[in-house]
This record gives structure tokens, sequence and C-alpha cells, in this order.
């Protein structure tokens, strides 16, 4: 897999992780809807740790820098 998501995806994907989980855990957010944006932000910490975007591969979407080769 090369990696297709840029820092500022991967941090942006990464507060929205934290800010749903603590908003699940204060119990604003609570059953199935809550469920479901866990799980999300569970995908979300997990595709900005491996720096890969399964979604973004099939559309050719690039947020990393591209390097040039010499």
């Amino acid at each position: 897999m090369k990696k297709n998501m840029g820092s500022l995806d991967r941090i942006i994907r990464f507060i929205i992780a934290i800010i749903v989980g603590v908003l699940y855990l204060t119990n604003i957010i609570s059953g199935t809807l809550g469920i479901v944006l866990l799980a999300l932000a569970g995908i979300f910490v997990l595709t900005s740790l491996i720096s890969f975007c399964p979604l973004y591969a099939p559309f050719g979407i690039k947020t990393c820098p591209i390097k040039e080769k010499e």
C-alpha cells in the first residue's frame, strides 16, 4: 500500500476521532448513533496511523505531497 494521505488530512481525522470519543464517553452522543460514530472514529484513527485511506484508492485521490523524480 502506498501512502495516499497527507499530514493535514491525518491530523484532522485524528482530532475528529478524539472529539467523537470524548463525546461518547461523556454521554453527549449515545445509542446507535454513538456506536456508529465510535466505529467511524476507530477507522479514522487506523487510517491516520497507516497513512492510507482505502476509499481514496479507487478514485485516485492523494492528499500527500508528490515526490518528484530526479
